[in-house]
């Protein structure tokens, strides 16, 4: 091997590097270990103290040098990042809203057109691959019609301003301004997202852009909270500050409301009674049992009599003509608002509406907690604050946030939380008149964010100092983050979260314990074996290893990657192609050994003769990884990530830092046997007649595949949530626990309907998934779900746990929800979708490689064949026994890694198997007794075959035992296509190819031995 000396600087020098930087992780793995003590002498048992004292901890020492005059926050900031799976925390990925960018840039314009070309655009993306805009383009075109997208009622006016002049400017030129103004408007609201997370409190944020429909990725890793953080992300931050309406006049409208909604009740009644009459032969006795229907429910005759108020307090102290300019209406339960509302829109009863109040703005303000009942019978009920807003004809406010100079968490003089607000510019003075007005007329000033009304004070006099402040229930933390969100600045639209995760921090302090156990042990194990088999020459292979593996999470750290669950699996998975590798040169060089060549010949040979295989073979893999990495997201592509560099380094390994210490062994003349007494001669003279078992092989394969594909058909696969939507929880109990008995509980009527319940590793922990209310969204909806899954699942939990515990995440849970994920229906088929495109990528990429390098497309059609039946088997064998094994077999993206994963497997075994067939083609000069040269190369290379499949599945058996119960499904999915892959190397790929070279080569070939014999 030439130039040595400078591959050895080159690796010392990338060794020293790659410590350097995991040197900062460990530097700030020692200071939060010390903030962990420091916090448990400071809080015991306290969680939430615990947190806090950790966080003082951590920020007292930020900024002092741990070592070398390297500080906390610099060792913080370069460390080897930790995926929410190891360290939990919260990732969601949001969609902004283009239907409200849309409404905004036509000036909430409510042309019919503009509308029904919304509401068409709304249904097509539940099955649409296409942007929102490009739907909305198509709804408006096929609705026909004279009137264009730059009419005056819809994006000619002052908000695009000269960029729409003209009212016959065609729509494919509107389109392409909407198009610009879209891809604007989603970019500042990632600018605002930004803005806000940098403040959020925890290290190593991440937030990108996915795609150009507006979804954004926000991950927060060691973050406990999942409402406040969705909360966080989510609020629109859109202030705006009003005057409120006397309450008493708007409760004497809401008295004829109250009237018309009865008398409109009546009528009805009336018309249902007539149509019964008409249609029934005994009517009296039809009559006389509605009248004894109503009788008998005094709640229901309430209901007719006052359908308003049956659902609405109103406030009795307004009634007083002296009080009556105050602004709080009256109060209504949470769950009763949307009745009000629809109410409220009824056209009837929007022109009952009296001059005073013709523009007013009915508005709700925050949720309030009450307790009703006595002893045992309190109940809380929440309950929100009617209110009256005045606004000009178009809706606009007083004054709106961006007069806001800057937001901050302040106290009331009752010493409550509350956030304090300084104006600027045209604000100073708009508030000192707003305040005059309101202290004259006696109403007060309504703050409003997002829709809710936060407070409704009365100003005394003028302010003329240019700042208020907002109070209502706040907690400090709740207080914080709105001043955050406020100083940050509003989104232009609405964020919907389409996905979720939540892992709890418990969890991943366990995959971190079961991550490293079973990567020490694997790499125990293979480097025992490699000994066992090779000696001393499997000694200088583990050394490399070790290498390789310090050289991964070296670049890893540099690269400022997440390293994940599925990405330790990643790398455990590369230790065993690693050992290929080795394994190829090793072989190749007990070959030319056994030739007769000198030791020094014989290991340069068997390094060139082994390279080719080892190039193809890890490029393919490398394909795959790389597909993997492009379709998938999150933890998949952190698998994709650790595998693409894995292979990149093993090849380093391999070929360059083995071959340093074989060479500097050899050089004083000392014998290197590449073998032990016990290993020497296995599979030296082995002739098994590969292809003459091709026949039973075929039939083998297209038994169990028939079998595959029935159970798919039939049954089909267990599909996780990635792949249909909806909501998945980890929840643990103190003991174990019937999985059938909550699954009978949560999928009746009077919980979620349908549910799916299934034990999750332990005996005490199940993993709950369900649909319900999956096409709603909002923090509010997926609050409602998780406590009504509290709700039904609270007798098995101690009588102590409310749920802000059973929902809260903390290092050291016992008990509660553990993880979290959502993923709506929209979101759920592009996965599908991007899977597909995987599987079907990596096929037609990996085809097109074997292609070129082997120049015959039998080599190709063999190769995919083989990969067709491995993926096929795999598929089957988990349609099969789903419901049998003890362990989630769920078909989600980590199953859809553990598919290309295998596909980069079979190829691995199969290119190298083909690269010796050609090599013996080259060295016969042609393809006669090509069944004889097939039947030796894959002789020749069945030791490499099964060495390598065992210590792969050393590896794999290693995390399936020993690893976390998340990736055991991806495991098992790997330990099957290893097994299926070496079996379709040796009795499916290379049998199709000679099939289809020649056909009669056999024959053939036994023609000319019986010719010979004779």
């Amino acid at each position: 091997m030439q130039n040595k000396g400078l591959i050895r600087l080159f690796a010392i020098v990338f060794g020293l590097v790659c410590i350097y930087q995991l040197g900062f992780t460990y530097l700030a793995n020692k200071t939060e270990t010390a903030a962990k003590e420091f916090a448990i002498s400071k809080a015991g048992d306290n969680a939430d103290e615990r947190d806090r004292q950790e966080r003082i901890y951590l920020d007292s020492v930020g900024k002092l040098p741990i070592y070398a005059g390297i500080t906390y926050n610099e060792a913080k900031e370069k460390e080897l990042n930790k995926g929410l799976d190891l360290k939990g925390g919260i990732n969601v990925i949001l969609q902004i809203s283009v239907r409200d960018i849309l409404g905004g840039l036509a000036n909430g314009k409510r042309d019919p057109k503009f509308i029904a070309a919304l509401d068409a655009a709304d249904e097509a993306q539940k099955d649409s691959q296409n942007t929102y805009l490009d739907d909305f383009l198509t709804a408006f075109d096929a609705q026909g019609g004279d009137k264009k997208l730059a009419d005056p009622d819809i994006f000619s006016n002052v908000v695009l301003g000269d960029k729409i002049r003209k009212a016959n400017i065609p729509n494919a030129e509107v389109a392409e301004v909407l198009r610009e103004e879209v891809k604007e408007t989603i970019q500042s609201a990632f600018e605002t997202l930004r803005n806000r997370i940098d403040k959020f409190g925890v290290t190593q944020p991440n937030i990108q852009s996915l795609g150009d429909n507006g979804r954004i990725l926000v991950e927060l890793p060691g973050a406990k909270d999942i409402q406040r953080a969705v909360e966080f992300v989510t609020a629109k931050a859109q202030l705006e500050f009003y005057e409120t309406h006397y309450a008493g006049d708007a409760l004497q409208y809401l008295f004829s409301v109250n009237q018309a909604l009865a008398a409109k009740v009546k009528k009805d009644e009336v018309e249902e009674t007539e149509v019964v009459q008409d249609s029934t032969e005994n009517t009296d006795n039809v009559v006389d049992e509605l009248l004894k229907d109503v009788e008998e429910d005094e709640e229901e005759e309430v209901a007719q009599n006052n359908p308003l108020f049956d659902v609405f307090e109103p406030n009795q102290i307004a009634l007083n003509p002296q009080y009556r300019q105050i602004s709080t209406i009256g109060y209504a339960a949470v769950k009763d608002t949307a009745k009000i509302n629809a109410y409220l829109r009824t056209p009837e009863i929007v022109r009952l509406r009296p001059a005073n109040l013709r523009f007013a703005k009915f508005t709700w303000g925050d949720v309030e907690t009450l307790e009703q009942g006595t002893g045992d019978d309190i109940t809380e009920v929440e309950r929100v604050t009617l209110y009256a807003l005045e606004s000009n004809r178009s809706g606009a406010p007083y004054m709106s946030g961006d007069v806001v100079n800057d937001a901050r968490q302040q106290y009331t003089q009752q010493q409550k939380p509350a956030v304090g607000l300084d104006f600027e510019g045209q604000g100073v003075s708009q508030w000192a008149k707003m305040t005059r007005t309101v202290a004259q007329k006696g109403n007060a000033i309504a703050i409003v964010l997002d829709n809710t009304v936060q407070s409704a004070a009365t100003a005394g006099k003028e302010i003329k100092g240019g700042s208020t402040e907002i109070s209502g229930n706040f907690t400090v933390q709740s207080a914080q983050d709105l001043a955050t969100v406020l100083n940050a600045g509003k989104l232009p639209a609405s964020a919907d979260v389409i996905e979720a995760e939540e892992i709890g921090a418990t969890l991943g302090k366990e995959a971190i314990n079961s991550g490293v156990i079973s990567f020490v042990i694997a790499l125990l194990l293979v480097l025992i074996w490699m000994v066992f088999y090779y000696g001393k020459a499997g000694l200088f292979a583990d050394i490399a290893l070790i290498v390789n593996i310090l050289f991964i999470f070296g670049v890893l750290a540099s690269l400022g990657a997440v390293l994940t669950l599925p990405g330790i699996a990643g790398i455990v998975l590369t230790i065993g192609m690693s050992v290929d590798a080795n394994v190829l040169i090793f072989e190749r060089i007990k070959e030319e050994l056994r030739k007769g060549k000198s030791q020094k010949d014989a290991i340069k040979d068997g390094f060139n003769n082994a390279l080719s295989s080892i190039l193809d073979a890890n490029i393919t893999t490398f394909l795959t990884a790389l597909i993997l990495f492009l379709f998938g997201t999150g933890p998949v592509q952190g698998f994709a990530t650790t595998l693409m560099i894995g292979i990149a380094t093993s090849l380093f390994s391999a070929i360059f830092i083995t071959r340093l210490f074989i060479d500097n062994y050899g050089k004083n003349g000392k014998s290197l046997a590449f073998a032990t007494g016990m290993t020497k001669n296995l599979f030296t003279n082995t002739k098994i007649d590969f292809l003459g078992k091709r026949k039973v092989a075929y039939i083998i394969s297209l038994g169990l595949v028939a079998v595959g594909v029935f159970s798919l058909v039939t049954g089909g696969l267990n599909a996780g949530v990635d792949f249909v939507g909806g909501r998945s929880y980890t929840v643990r109990f103190e003991k174990a626990i019937s999985s059938t008995e909550v699954g009978e509980l949560l999928a009746s009527d009077a919980v979620f309907g349908s549910a799916i319940v299934k034990t999750y590793g332990a005996d005490n922990q199940l993993k709950i998934t369900t649909k319900y209310k999956i096409q709603e969204s909002g923090i509010e909806v997926d609050e409602a779900v998780e406590k009504k899954l509290f709700g039904a699942l609270k007798d098995y939990f101690p009588a102590n746990l409310s749920f802000e515990d059973f929902s809260r995440s903390f290092e050291g849970k016992t008990v509660g929800k553990m993880s979290y994920n959502k993923v709506g229906p929209t979101i759920a088929d592009d996965i599908k979708r991007g899977a597909l495109l995987a599987v079907v990528g990596s096929l037609i990429v990996v085809f097109l490689y074997i292609l070129l390098r082997f120049r015959r497309w039998q080599f190709s059609l063999g190769a995919v064949t083989a990969v067709f039946h491995d993926v096929l088997l795999v598929l089957g064998i988990f349609a099969i026994f789903k419901n049998i094994m003890p362990f989630d077999m769920e078909v989600d993206q980590n199953f859809i890694a553990a598919i290309l994963t295998v596909i980069g497997y079979s190829l691995n075994d199969t290119v190298v198997v083909f690269d010796r067939i050609r090599e013996y083609i080259k060295e016969h000069g042609s393809t006669r007794g090509f069944g004889k040269l097939i039947n030796q190369a894959l002789n020749s290379t069945l030791s490499r075959t099964l060495n390598t499949s065992v210590t792969t599945l050393i590896v794999l058996l290693a995390i399936f035992f020993l690893g976390a119960d998340s990736i055991r499904g991806l495991m098992f999915a790997l330990i099957v296509g290893v097994i299926v892959g070496t079996y379709s190397s040796l009795f499916i790929a290379t049998p199709v190819m000679f099939d289809t070279v020649q056909k009669k080569a056999l024959k053939e070939e036994k023609k000319e031995e019986e010719s010979e014999e004779a």
